[in-house]
């Protein structure tokens, strides 16, 4: 098994000499032409090139992945770097952004990209009616100026020393301006990949551009197939029968049965994926914030990454920043089982004889309803009663999540602090799946997004992080690492991706065919 983290030698960027002499082989030199199959989670019946849409990795290896670009790209080692933007600069108070787009790009249909595209696909996240997990990012931009056809300058109501690293959101495709309905209907991009096929919830085929600005240092397969394969032990069988050449989120229940297969790598990479049960604090009882610490303390975090990830994670410490981010608050003492704690926040929560409906499906996360029940026998022991409620996997992020006041949650996590933070602590953001707007926090995160000076935006960041574990309304009781497996005729970057599952979602940009 090969194991992967940014924030180890791979941060350092000498990753290969580690590996060499430690006796490790190192990966032959990309070769292109074939196929590449993969089984993926994730996938809806509902499906579509809407990048406003998209949620899962089927989707998100789809389209950012291949067959569109965004105007940034962060790269394996956790860097940024340009896509459709060549360079971009700020302003002092980094309250004006100039980028300089790429030239001699043109979309799958002819058309040329330029400045045009890039005002008409951002504005389609703050369109009336318009229901995008990236609308606070563009939201925060004033405005939009196309200086010429390659360079364009953004002005934001406040500073953000981040906001490059926001233009790589998943959710912030180009599309061509004018033809952008045929676009979403069609899957015209910008990316390595054309669309050959696409059955929502089932199936998408792309096959490779002629010539592309990435020609010679990505996209090696001639094709690439995404099969939607929702069931973990189908994925399995499916890569152990050699219909597929790579599948995520692997089941560490049948780990020991990839291992035994002597055609088969397991790649492991550490990242801010984490696992949560979110409480809508706005929602009765969970506003009461002596019942969310009871349920803080009445969780055992280790059992879960014991139990659930079979050691393939650490436990969390209830912030969504992870070991991978800049500022991770690694100090903060961490919670721990205590039954007599979790008792005494009962007892002050004044709620009398309750029963709290935890909703869970393995949609959310391999290992989630057996999660569910496990903490529900650990709170059970602080006397707090938990009924677990197990939902259908079929539109579970639909119905469920955001809806539901209890449930379980998996998120990949973010490059960055702030962009983690708006994505889902921010006050009114769409995927705000705790209802959080705790003042001092809200100002904090204003302030931090603004600051330039690190130090002070460490502390301002280790005290968001605080707030959290003590009062927020997410039990974060792991942090799981990124498993996945996949054939050994596909090659990888010594560097593998840790923002996404699947490198980044973008194995098709990156990995190639050996034999």
């Amino acid at each position: 098994m090969t194991r992967f983290s940014r924030r180890g030698m791979l941060k350092t960027g000498v990753a290969a000499g580690v590996l060499a002499a430690s006796g490790m082989p190192l990966r032959a030199e990309p070769k292109k032409g074939g196929r590449l199959r993969v089984g993926l989670n994730g996938a809806n019946s509902s499906d579509s090139w809407d990048g406003r849409t998209h949620s899962d990795i089927f989707m998100i290896a789809a389209a950012q992945g291949s067959v569109f670009d965004s105007l940034t790209e962060v790269a394996p080692d956790g860097t940024l770097r340009g896509e459709l933007a060549e360079s971009w600069d700020a302003s002092s108070d980094a309250k004006t952004w100039t980028f300089n787009l790429r030239k001699g790009v043109t979309f799958h249909n002819g058309k040329a990209f330029g400045a045009d595209d890039v005002i008409a696909s951002l504005e389609l996240h703050t369109a009336e009616g318009a229901k995008s997990a990236a609308k606070p990012i563009v939201s925060a931009i004033t405005e939009m100026k196309k200086i010429d056809d390659h360079q364009i300058q953004f002005t934001l109501g406040g500073g953000n020393a981040d906001f490059p690293f926001l233009m790589s959101d998943y959710h912030l495709l180009m599309y061509p301006a004018g033809q952008i309905e045929e676009a979403i209907a069609k899957g015209i991009g910008t990316g390595l990949y054309k669309v050959e096929a696409f059955e929502p919830g089932v199936r998408f085929v792309g096959k490779r551009v002629d010539s592309h600005y990435k020609d010679g240092s990505a996209g090696y397969f001639d094709e690439i197939e995404y099969i939607a394969i929702n069931d973990s032990t189908a994925r399995m069988n499916a890569l152990m029968t050699g219909q597929v050449d790579a599948i995520n989120r692997i089941d560490f229940k049948t780990e020991a049965l990839l291992r035994a297969n002597p055609k088969i790598d397991i790649q492991e990479v550490t990242g801010n994926q984490h696992y949560t049960f979110a409480m809508l604090t706005q929602t009765s009882p969970y506003d009461n914030v002596h019942l969310r610490q009871a349920l803080k303390y009445g969780i055992d975090r280790q059992e879960m990454v014991d139990k659930i990830l079979l050691g393939h994670g650490q436990v969390g410490n209830d912030t969504p920043i992870g070991p991978a981010n800049q500022y991770f608050a690694g100090d903060l003492e961490q919670l721990a089982y205590d039954p007599d704690k979790a008792k005494f926040h009962l007892e002050k929560a004044g709620l009398g004889d309750i029963t709290l409906n935890l909703s869970a499906s393995d949609a959310a996360f391999t290992g989630a309803v057996d999660a569910a029940q496990l903490y529900q026998a650990s709170a059970g022991a602080a006397g707090i009663k938990i009924n677990v409620v197990q939902e259908p996997a079929d539109g579970y992020w639909s119905n469920v999540w955001l809806k539901k006041p209890f449930c379980a949650v998996y998120w990949s996590g973010r490059a960055t602090e702030d962009w983690m933070f708006s994505s889902a602590y921010e006050k009114g953001v769409p995927w705000n799946d705790t209802q959080w707007d705790h003042p001092r926090f809200q100002e904090l995160l204003l302030a931090a997004r603004a600051n330039l000076d690190s130090e002070s935006r460490r502390k301002q960041y280790h005290e968001m992080q605080q707030i959290l574990r003590d009062e927020g309304g997410a039990i974060i009781p792991m942090f799981a690492n990124y498993v996945q497996a996949l054939s050994k005729d596909i090659g990888t970057p010594e560097t593998v991706g840790n923002l996404w599952q699947m490198d980044n979602a973008r194995m098709a940009e990156r990995w190639w065919k050996t034999a």
